[in-house]
């Protein structure tokens, strides 16, 4: 673990050493124009927006991580010509994590004293913030001025500081840089601001700088034999200019050969903290983690038990900090609201990327920096807060309160008595032997979270119930078949995750669990998708109305109702259910349960197989919050409360078989995002109107069998970024309507008649004018029956099977 020290600015014992630090992003300032790489396109967006536009104040924030620039870019524009002759006045004034308003106040009269040598304000030290403030307003009410706020932290401080800028009309500018998107959104409250998100370098230019800071001497020229560590090292970097540039700088001091850099590769994280040139990189980082207030560092310090580059998953993320305690109860939100909220506050501040969302942009997977984890991993050795368990390591020593296993570990060692060890999360292992499974239940009786997602588990023992304290259990994509009936002794347990297991059928006991507030349990048969039945959920018996928690239930399978339904009717703080093989003579039944469930977000309901209708016919109004809404099964009609139901999101109707005036019901939904189909509609003909589906982001239109016309209205579905269709074996013709979807940027096409596919190909293709507008143009075709073969247009793979099965 010693590879992953820090030495932390605020933690350093020796006052002499805390005295001579200075601020490391002082050298950024520095960096010659020459060396820059990858700052002229937002060097003239700033410059575009300060010299250009409205004659009123604007407020223009720069927003992004630690060592992104954003300092570096905002002198380069302070200073550029453009800029000095456009304005009559201008301060640069560095605000950090702690300042004086009047200190700061008497600073920006002297900037702008030292930028016009005629300006004098007598006995500014005597005055107070109020006079400071008018004195200000007075000078700078007769001038274009423009004022750099640099490096804010505190989320009231452009409230404190707003009211010593005059609107005088005369076209004046403030910059604020910034890591917190929550400072620059207060800047919202003035009329007019603009908020610029500064992205790392991508990956030609974040070469580019760094085989130029290496290779000054050979004008960035670097050797093939080091191109794969480059590779190495700068991916490390992930396209953040400050450590390219100090790694670089590093490099160029050492010899030109692979054993140099492979070491400097192998031992990045040690060198970050032991090699004073690179020492700037973790202060920058770190300086992030202690702005934190104190409910948010366990929750970030908790990234540190996934692997780097790992992509985790939100809503996992979300229930391990709440089984761990981190999410403190508050009026007015559940705990997962609050978790989501502090998920969220960590994104704004730069701390946690998003790595993906889902369609109404809420986050779905999220990430950290490589070198922010190494800053997160430091820390936690130093508060015990985590250990990991690597390949090469031999004992768990120590009492690490959480505990994560991964990288491919053949090894896994005995847990000892490291009593307090509250999360176990394995990753990646290929093998678990059985003392370690019963270790937990002599040593680790404290534990509250334990992960297995994708272990090489087969059986869960009994004394699983001994786990008293245990809060979340993951047997995610496990190959675990059944659960122990002590599972009921489980009292504190809130998440239970058996998605993708081969867990069937749960025991009665698991209606004790009255904390449990998810229960997810489904599996998908990947060889034969496309069937009906494809996708399994769970059976459950008993009383299951006790789990009263319950906020999350998916699948359970309603084919042997004995009462269910009527149980489900209890769980009125439910905000997603999802039901399989669902019978007709059932409906009215759902349908009294459902309207008593007024907290529902989300709703799937499944018929017993493709013949059977659904019959949702007995709600009588919209379900107030329903955003979510996946029906598969036959419908006679569109249920009459879904085009009322003006929350909803995505609609996803399976199997339904519906006509055109269902398509024209639905088209009015002023919030729809996402709309698929997939034997859902019977028509040889679809028509989307103009003005319809205003919002519509998502469109897929799969297995139309009948359909021979799609008509899309220029006019309609303004939105529309991602449109699929096919199979469809009866459609005439590519519809040439999808030249009007100007905002599209994929198009997918599925089993589509090879003609129309050689139609659309670049070189010479009659119907390439229809679909050239479109970044990303995919074709998939089956093979044998089962799984598709993906294609992209202009691709000459996608040239030689078109032509080779048309021969």
């Amino acid at each position: 673990m010693e590879k992953y020290g820090f030495n932390f600015l605020s933690e350093q014992g020796s006052s002499e050493r805390q005295n001579s630090w200075h601020d490391p992003r002082v050298a950024s300032l520095f960096i010659e124009e020459a060396q820059l790489v990858g700052i002229e396109s937002p060097k003239a967006d700033l410059i575009r927006l300060l010299v250009h536009g409205i004659s009123k104040n604007t407020i223009i924030s720069v927003v992004g991580m630690g060592g992104l620039g954003k300092t570096t870019l905002a002198r380069k524009v302070y200073d550029s010509e453009e800029v000095i002759s456009h304005f009559n006045c201008k301060a640069w004034i560095t605000v950090s994590q702690s300042y004086k308003m009047e200190e700061l106040l008497r600073n920006m009269i002297k900037e702008l004293q030292r930028e016009k040598a005629q300006v004098s304000f007598q006995g500014i030290e005597n005055m107070d913030e109020s006079l400071l403030i008018r004195k200000l307003r007075e000078y700078l009410s007769e001038r274009r001025y423009i004022v750099v706020l640099d490096d804010v932290w505190k989320i009231d401080f452009w409230g404190d500081i707003r009211i010593v800028f005059p609107d005088n009309d005369r076209g004046s500018r403030i910059i604020i840089t910034t890591r917190n998107e929550d400072i620059a959104a207060s800047t919202k409250e003035s009329s007019f601001y603009h908020i610029y998100k500064l992205q790392p370098l991508p990956r030609d230019k974040a070469f580019e700088l760094f085989w130029k800071k290496v290779f000054q001497s050979k004008e960035g020229y670097c050797p093939l034999e080091l191109r794969e560590l480059s590779d190495a090292i700068v991916e490390k970097c992930e396209g953040l200019p400050l450590a390219i540039v100090t790694i670089g700088g590093l490099l160029a001091t050492k010899d030109v050969s692979v054993s140099e850099w492979q070491r400097l590769c192998n031992g990045l994280a040690s060198a970050l903290a032991s090699d004073q040139r690179l020492s700037s990189i973790a202060k920058i980082l770190s300086l992030s983690y202690h702005d934190l207030p104190y409910h948010l560092k366990s929750c970030f310090l908790y990234l540190s038990l996934f692997p780097e580059d790992y992509s985790i998953n939100c809503w996992r993320l979300i229930r391990l900090w709440i089984a761990e305690g981190f999410i403190k109860e508050r009026q007015g939100g559940t705990l997962e609201e609050i978790a989501e909220e502090y998920l969220m506050e960590l994104i704004r501040r730069s701390l946690v990327q998003l790595a993906a969302v889902s369609i109404d942009g809420k986050p779905r997977d999220c990430r950290v920096h490589d070198l922010v984890r190494e800053v997160i991993l430091s820390r936690s050795k130093e508060l015990s807060f985590h250990q990991v368990s690597l390949e090469n390591y031999e004992s768990m020593k120590g009492r690490s309160r959480h505990l994560s296993i991964y990288d491919r570990a053949t090894n896994i060692p005995d847990i000892g008595s490291n009593f307090q060890t509250h999360s176990i999360i394995v990753l990646g292992v290929n093998e678990l032997p059985k003392f370690f499974i019963s270790s937990f239940f002599t040593n680790l009786k404290l534990l509250r979270a334990l992960d297995f997602e994708g272990a090489p588990l087969e059986h869960i023992p009994k004394e699983l119930g001994i786990l008293w304290h245990l809060r979340y259990l993951s047997l995610k994509e496990t190959k675990v078949k059944m659960l122990p009936t002590s599972i009921g002794k489980l009292c504190n347990l809130e998440t239970l995750d058996l998605k993708y297991s081969l867990v069937h059928d749960l025991p009665v006991e698991i209606n004790r669990l009255l904390k449990l507030r998810h229960l997810l349990a489904y599996s998908v048969n990947f060889d034969n998708e496309r069937n009906f039945n494809s996708l399994r959920g769970v059976k459950m018996h008993g009383n299951i109305g006790c789990l009263k928690a319950l906020q999350k239930l998916k699948y359970i399978e309603l084919d042997d109702d004995t009462g269910l339904i009527s149980q489900l009717e209890k769980l009125t703080q439910l905000r997603s259910l999802m039901i399989k093989k669902m019978k007709r003579e059932k409906g009215m039944a759902l349908c009294s349960a459902l309207e008593k469930m007024t907290c529902l977000h989300t709703l799937g309901v499944s018929s017993i197989d493709e013949e059977e209708f659904l019959d949702l016919e007995s709600i009588s109004n919209p379900l107030p919050l329903l955003q979510r809404l996946l029906l598969t099964g036959p419908l006679l009609q569109l249920p009459h409360w879904i085009p009322k139901q003006t929350s909803l999101i995505k609609i996803f109707l399976y199997y339904s078989r519906l006509g055109d005036g269902a398509i024209r019901a639905l088209q009015a939904l002023p919030n729809l995002l996402e709309l698929r189909f997939y034997e859902g509609y019977n028509g040889e003909q679809l028509h989307f109107r103009k003005g319809c589906f205003q919002k519509l982001k998502l469109l897929y239109l799969n297995s139309l069998i009948p359909l021979k016309v799609l008509i899309i209205d220029e006019g309609s579905l303004p939105l529309l970024e991602e449109l699929g269709i096919g199979p469809c074996p009866n459609l005439k013709e590519v519809p040439s309507s999808v030249y009007f979807l100007r905002n599209l940027k994929t198009l997918k096409f599925v089993d589509i008649k090879r003609e129309f596919a050689i139609g659309m190909l670049p070189d010479g293709g009659p119907d390439y004018w229809k679909v050239k507008h479109i970044p990303t143009v995919f074709f998939s075709y089956t093979i044998k029956g089962l799984r598709y073969r993906h294609y992209k247009l202009g691709d000459s793979d996608l040239v030689k099977h078109l032509h080779r099965d048309s021969d």
